[in-house]
């Protein structure tokens, strides 16, 4: 039953979204769409059972940056907004989904029709146009969901629209936490699952942690490829620092140096009476 009711308040919610853009998003500033975007967005996660925690925000930046993130699900982009609305790249199948279609198409998602070679390079001028413009863009260079467990290889072709701008590449890392520390996969959205069924198994798996990771920018200047690697092995390393394995590993490898460097320093001697053996 509280799973029922849940799930009618994010329709509610999405109702009410629908209804602020149709009747307030022409009338009012792009600042203020952008406010009401991350409020609805910030509400949505709150519905959904999610916080948001963003590590690193002072290295945002707020104009002209191709953000370049890993991809786990159709929430990244209610994420994201919540952090800073920023226009999405999107494949253009998601324009045909039902709400969630119409919500891209109305804030200027920008649409890839991927089995078309020839859409990637209309693409790649018109994201140029909007960075030099001032724009921000965010990409999802893997090119599908993962669990969020791995990153797939980043796909370099969309970079090329920073190169052509000579405007930065800012990587973002999305890591999803458990009520127990530790990464849930409850919110990916792979292989044949339906919209429905991910939701239920989001839900399912609530209270979550988002967290966010702003990486350290990419100056313009380095061909696409290049970009490519130096954005994964950032989110790749972004991922490394928030898995629990991989944070308790080099606690324990720095206790441990630390541990031995004392012993060998003060061998014998008595912890003092504020020192760290006090209680």
């Amino acid at each position: 039953m509280k799973h029922a009711f849940r799930k009618i308040r994010l329709v509610a919610h999405l109702a009410y979204g629908m209804w602020v853009v149709a009747t307030r998003f022409s009338r009012v500033t792009a600042q203020q769409r952008s406010e009401l975007n991350r409020a609805w967005s910030l509400r949505f996660l709150q519905l959904a059972g999610m916080r948001l925690v963003v590590h690193n925000d002072g290295a945002r930046l707020d104009e002209g940056a191709l953000v370049v993130s890993n991809h786990v699900s159709w929430i990244d982009i209610y994420v994201i907004n919540a952090w800073r609305p920023t226009r999405f790249v999107s494949k253009a199948e998601v324009r045909k989904w039902p709400v969630i279609g119409w919500f891209a198409e109305q804030l200027d998602t920008v649409f890839l029709q991927r089995e078309k070679r020839s859409d990637a390079k209309r693409i790649v001028h018109e994201l140029a146009d909007h960075l030099i413009a001032g724009d921000v863009i965010c990409v999802f260079p893997e090119g599908t969901t993962t669990d969020g467990r791995e990153l797939l290889p980043f796909h370099a072709n969309l970079f090329q629209a920073a190169v052509s701008a000579a405007r930065p590449v800012q990587p973002l890392c999305l890591y999803y936490e458990d009520a127990r520390g530790n990464q849930s996969t409850a919110p990916s959205y792979i292989g044949e699952m339906s919209l429905g069924e991910s939701l239920d198994t989001l839900l399912r798996g609530t209270p979550l942690t988002a967290h966010v990771v702003v990486c350290d920018p990419l100056a313009p200047g380095a061909e696409r490829r290049v970009l490519a690697a130096q954005a994964q092995a950032a989110v790749e390393g972004a991922l490394d620092r928030l898995r629990p394995v991989g944070a308790r590993a080099r606690q324990q490898a720095v206790l441990g140096q630390t541990e031995q460097e004392a012993d060998a320093a003060h061998a014998g001697d008595t912890p003092a009476a504020n020192g760290p053996l006090a209680q």
